[in-house]
C-alpha cells in the first residue's frame, strides 16, 4: 500500500495530463486515472525493475485509455497521438536487440546465413529466396524456419527477455558482460 501512495505522489498529477491530453471528457480522465491506480497497485508485485516504473505507469495509462475507446459503443478512432506514439521507450530496446542480429547471423553456418541474409535483411520472399538459390519453397522455408530457431537460441543464451500479455518484447538484459557488445 505505502508502494502505491508513494508512487500516487510522484506521478499522479504527470498520468492525469497525459491522460487528459488524450481524451476529451475531463471526469472521463478522472476515471481513466482511477483505474491506471487501481491496475498499478494490483500489478505492482509484476514490475521487475524499479527504475523502469515511469515507462511501465505509461504503458498502463496507455491501455486503459486504449479500454476506454473500445468500450464506448460506437466505435471512434483513436486519437493519433495514441495510435503513434511519440518515441516509445520499448523501441530503444528492440532496437538494441536488432543491432545484435547481424553479428548472430554472421556467426551462422554458411547456408543458414544466406538464407536469413536475404529473407530477413534484404526482405526477399521464401519464394524468391528458393529461387535465388535453388532450392525447392519447402527446403527454403525449412532453412528459415531453422536459421530462425538458431538465432532464437543465440539470442537466448544471451539476454533474458520480458515481453508483455501479447508477446511484445518491451525490455531485455544482458546475462553476462560478453553479451553486451551486442
Amino acid at each position: 500500500m505505502q508502494v502505491t501512495e508513494s508512487i500516487w505522489n510522484e506521478y499522479h498529477n504527470k498520468l492525469h495530463r497525459f491522460i487528459q491530453g488524450r481524451v476529451s471528457d475531463a471526469s472521463i480522465a478522472d476515471d481513466i486515472l482511477q483505474e491506471v491506480i487501481i491496475r498499478v497497485h494490483s500489478r505492482i508485485n509484476t514490475l521487475k525493475d524499479s527504475n523502469k516504473i515511469q515507462n511501465w505507469l505509461y504503458r498502463i495509462a496507455r491501455n486503459a485509455i486504449i479500454d476506454h475507446y473500445r468500450a464506448q459503443k460506437q466505435m471512434q478512432e483513436l486519437p493519433e497521438t495514441l495510435t503513434h506514439p511519440e518515441q516509445d521507450p520499448d523501441d530503444k530496446a528492440r532496437q538494441e536487440i536488432a543491432s545484435c542480429l547481424l553479428p548472430f547471423i554472421q556467426s551462422l553456418p554458411e547456408h543458414y546465413r544466406q538464407t536469413l541474409t536475404l529473407s530477413e535483411i534484404e526482405g526477399l520472399t521464401q519464394k524468391e529466396v528458393a529461387s535465388k538459390q535453388g532450392l525447392s519453397l519447402s527446403g527454403a522455408k525449412a532453412r528459415i524456419q531453422r536459421g530462425r530457431a538458431m538465432m532464437k537460441e543465440m539470442l537466448l543464451k544471451c539476454c533474458r527477455f520480458e515481453f508483455d500479455h501479447q508477446g511484445k518484447m518491451i525490455d531485455y538484459e544482458a546475462k553476462s558482460r560478453s553479451c553486451d557488445s551486442c
